[in-house]
């Protein structure tokens, strides 16, 4: 039911063409210029006041049932994933840029209710994105690819957009996402995020490989409890992965185990 923080860079051990790219789970969310020029921006997007609110509030609801972090910092993260993953693969500009937008608006449906927040949240998103300058086309593109986010409600990849955004969220696994203050009282899902202690997500063009790349301290959740909870939507990150023609993989304390 719940659900890391990444800085892309190359493997200095390879050439430039042979380069894995990894993306770790910092936030750094940039425009860029050939973007920008082709039409509104996620930075345009994120001045957007009712963008700010809606995200906002979703957070607070979804802490006041007892779901992890569901704010800016995870709608950043995933933007950030999302956009690196569309750029490593070769995906134009612009697209990169639909990928981000999509991913930072993907949760916002949590603002009306958890259920079908995914649907909800492509609906809210539309006026939002048509009042500042999308394309009917491109709304259409980011609409989809928001309501086909989540696993438990029937999602899947239908764009390469909508698959970077499926991975680049389920990939956001990480400690800093829980908000329980007692460890005493975790339940699964805030045993295994508090004990993922990082998550990279590495592309590798030449391979067609997409990789998330956890450390987990099994001393706090063990493997099977991460299993437990995150199979469907390892297997739904597998199905986005091929839409992009790419296979993928899941490292855990460096072992792969998918």
């Amino acid at each position: 039911m719940r659900e890391s923080p990444g800085t892309p860079r190359p493997n200095d051990t390879k050439t430039d063409d042979e380069a894995t790219k990894v993306h770790r789970a910092e936030t750094k969310t940039k425009t860029p210029v050939e973007a920008k020029r082709q039409g509104p921006t996620l930075d345009d997007i994120k001045k957007d006041e009712r963008v700010k609110v809606y995200i906002r509030s979703a957070n607070a609801q979804t802490g006041a049932i007892g779901y992890t972090e569901h704010g800016e910092r995870h709608a950043n993260t995933t933007a950030d994933g999302a956009r690196f993953i569309l750029k490593s693969l070769g995906h134009e500009a612009r697209r990169t840029e639909l990928g981000a937008v999509a991913a930072y608006l993907h949760d916002m449906g949590n603002v009306i209710t958890r259920e079908k927040h995914g649907q909800t949240g492509a609906l809210l998103a539309k006026d939002i994105l048509l009042d500042r300058g999308f394309t009917l086309e491109e709304v259409a593109l980011i609409m989809g690819a928001i309501a086909n986010h989540e696993e438990a409600e029937g999602g899947l990849p239908v764009s390469a957009v909508s698959a970077a955004v499926i991975i680049a969220d389920k990939s956001d696994v990480h400690r800093s996402r829980v908000r329980n203050p007692k460890t005493t009282t975790f339940d699964i899902h805030d045993r295994v995020n508090y004990a993922a202690t990082s998550a990279e997500i590495k592309v590798s063009r030449r391979e067609k490989l997409i990789t998330l790349d956890l450390t987990v301290d099994t001393e706090v959740a063990p493997l099977m409890e991460y299993f437990e909870i995150f199979l469907s939507r390892m297997m739904l990150c597998r199905r986005a992965a091929e839409f992009l023609h790419c296979q993928f993989a899941l490292v855990i304390n460096n072992t792969r185990l998918l």
